[in-house]
């Protein structure tokens, strides 16, 4: 169902802001973590699962939440996700003990993948046509520009405020979400899913194993998974690179880099090329940069050279959802599928660079980075092939 035109950029700009606020249970602990130590100070290592026990949850479940979200509809689960989000928030503002924060976590990190899984599903139901790529070049923002806000402006409050102050304002923001979200869709109508067969754990395996053995379902969430694998560890490793009088100049540009060249780029590139050649073209042009900054490239530039090329690559990946799936059910599995990848790609990404930067060097790491990117290319390049192999063969059966 596609909404009116107003309605359709209104609602999508609430799914946007759901995305926002998902981010932002990643961003209000990571953001202000010298807070959270102080809080928590016998913590020690442990205090590190506090960020990547969210990160483990989209690993475990990033496919289930997909296949739930297919048979159970986007729109109420989003919702409920929202609230539950919400009501954690404002329980964690109460700082309780270090085990029950945890595991406020752990069920905040089932709340975050259905929102991250959920609402890109109905960008895609409630968009025109001719504007879903732009919808999904928005959409594939959210986690940069919700640090960026945590940053600039939840920082600055957590610290005159406390973290408290800043988990009831991060509530007060998924309520509102909530509720524009209801104003916004309150009669949206999702079509049933594409068959009726039993729901069950057998049935929920099933379709993790046929999502990822179609090579349009899978082909997003696979290179998705070698975008995460350096985005956040380049993102922590460049800087010290850098000249320190630019640092912090550089550091702050580097993700905004690649959300213009998401938003400005991307959408006009997909009017005349698919998604996917726009992924490989981000890959290449990341190796590229990479070549040239050990041939002698200044740090500064080439680090936000490279962040903007992968704008390429973050843009187009939420667009290549949509535009190789037709279904509802299989963009939820398609999106469930990047979630799960791309989790797994923030969690080995950084502890992998970090080792490969400890055992070789600077140089050793870019070698890396770039063997990546190439593996990225030629995995994009066997799905197309087998996408256009089985045009010629048998029509894609529901799953």
């Amino acid at each position: 169902m596609v909404l009116s035109s107003q309605r359709s950029v209104f609602t999508i700009l609430v799914l946007w802001l759901a995305g926002l606020g998902a981010a932002a249970q990643f961003a209000k602990i990571a953001v202000p973590f010298s807070l959270v130590r102080d809080l928590y100070p016998e913590a020690g290592s442990e205090l590190g699962w506090l960020l990547s026990l969210i990160s483990f949850v989209g690993v475990l479940f990033g496919m289930t939440a997909g296949v739930i979200i297919s048979r159970l509809g986007s729109y109420r689960l989003l919702l409920i996700a929202l609230l539950f989000g919400m009501a954690l928030s404002f329980w964690q503002a109460m700082l309780p003990g270090l085990s029950l924060m945890l595991v406020s976590r752990v069920i905040e990190g089932a709340s975050h993948l259905i929102i991250v899984v959920a609402a890109p599903t109905l960008i895609a139901q409630v968009s025109a046509d001719r504007y879903r790529g732009l919808a999904m070049t928005l959409w594939s923002t959210f986690f940069g520009v919700s640090f960026a806000i945590v940053a600039w402006i939840g920082l600055p409050f957590a610290t005159a405020y406390g973290l408290s102050g800043l988990f009831v304002v991060h509530g007060l923001f998924l309520a509102v979400v909530a509720g524009l979200l209801v104003l916004s869709m309150g009669t949206f109508a999702e079509r049933p899913p594409a068959n009726d067969m039993p729901f069950g754990i057998m049935r929920i395996w099933r379709q993790h194993i046929a999502a990822y053995r179609s090579p349009p379902i899978s082909a997003p969430g696979i290179g998705w998974l070698f975008y995460t694998l350096t985005f956040v560890a380049l993102i922590a490793i460049l800087p010290d690179m850098l000249p320190e009088e630019s640092r912090r100049h550089v550091t702050g540009l580097m993700p905004l880099a690649s959300i213009a060249v998401a938003l400005l780029v991307v959408a006009p590139l997909l009017a005349v090329v698919s998604a996917t050649t726009i992924v490989m073209a981000g890959f290449i042009l990341a190796m590229a940069v990479l070549a040239l900054l050990m041939a002698g490239m200044s740090p500064s530039l080439a680090s936000i050279l490279l962040f903007a090329v992968l704008g390429l690559v973050q843009g187009a990946s939420f667009a290549a959802v949509p535009e190789l799936n037709d279904s509802i059910e299989a963009q939820a599995l398609s999106n469930g599928a990047m979630a799960q990848l791309g989790n797994l790609g923030n969690c080995l990404g950084t502890p992998m660079f970090l080792l490969t930067l400890g055992s070789f060097g600077l140089t050793g790491l870019l070698i890396a980075a770039m063997a990546v990117y190439v593996i990225g290319c030629i995995a994009h390049a066997i799905l197309a092939y087998l996408r256009r192999r089985k045009r010629y063969q048998v029509k894609q059966q529901p799953l």
